[in-house]
């Protein structure tokens, strides 16, 4: 008869050997997917947590929230009132400079230049990503159809909806993936460069929308971390694609793709990959 007591000590030794076997990525392909997909939607799923705060925040009116949006769109607005010349420049960063007309088209030109290169899984990733933004961002607007500022002799107008920003966030995710494309293009000592346009863009862009009051704070806050969570989700899916062909993960720093900067920025398919 099993004595009960070994009987559970194999059983303990039998799920740390498989727990062991999964945080080694020794038990098969099945396993390392399961692992990468649990990994990606906790990490989707953390990276949506500031947006998810922020709009209930938002929803539920929480008034310290409100009053920081009222107070920042009067303090702003009375500073464009007193200076034509600064509203001009502001209309030229938020709709030339930083647009999202502007944004979408340098990703466009990265897209064709990798489709060019033959990197056409990182030219789908740069494409998708850049769609989906667009339409994540303007499907909740719909669906929160929040006003925007309505204040006394307004410097600039806006339509449709205000959280989130729909500039904030298209900044965000173009920026994003322009970083994630070009920077293994860049010297390691120039990298700080880039992240730092970047970062002047994105908080730049935001300002500049809730400084003409077309936005308040919190809808500039939403786009930049829905924008976030849009590129963790499709970085994250990328990332399994470069494990499944047995390619090293990156860290942003790194860039998304590494390869793009040498001859062979994508492997041939493998017999029966697909």
């Amino acid at each position: 008869m099993t004595n009960p007591h070994e009987a559970g000590e194999r059983s303990t030794d039998t799920r740390r050997h498989r727990l062991g076997r999964l945080l080694t990525g020794r038990g098969g392909a099945d396993v390392r997917f399961g692992v990468r997909l649990v990994t990606g939607a906790a990490l989707t799923a953390l990276a949506s947590v500031p947006f998810s705060l922020a709009l209930v925040l938002m929803e539920s009116r929480w008034a310290p929230l409100l009053r920081l949006d009222q107070e920042v769109a009067e303090r702003l607005h009375r500073s464009a009132l007193g200076s034509p010349a600064r509203v001009r420049v502001l209309e030229f960063l938020t709709h030339v400079a930083w647009g999202p007309l502007t944004m979408r088209l340098l990703v466009a030109v990265v897209v064709v230049w990798l489709l060019r290169r033959r990197a056409f899984r990182l030219a789908a990733w740069a494409a998708v990503t850049a769609t989906a933004g667009g339409l994540t961002g303007l499907l909740v607007k719909h669906v929160v159809e929040r006003a925007r500022p309505h204040l006394p002799d307004p410097v600039a107008q806006a339509s449709g909806f205000s959280f989130p920003s729909g500039h904030a966030m298209t900044a965000t995710t173009s920026c994003a993936v322009l970083l994630l494309v070009l920077l293994p293009l860049v010297p390691r000592a120039w990298r700080p460069v880039p992240w730092v346009l970047a970062v002047v863009a994105v908080v730049g862009v935001g300002y500049t929308r809730v400084a003409l009051g077309v936005h308040w704070v919190s809808d500039v806050v939403g786009g930049w971390f829905l924008g976030l969570a849009v590129v963790t989700a499709t970085a994250l899916a990328f990332e399994a694609w470069r494990g499944d062909i047995g390619r090293s993960r990156t860290t942003p720093a790194e860039g998304l793709e590494p390869e793009v900067a040498t001859d062979t920025p994508e492997p041939a398919d493998r017999p029966g990959s697909r």
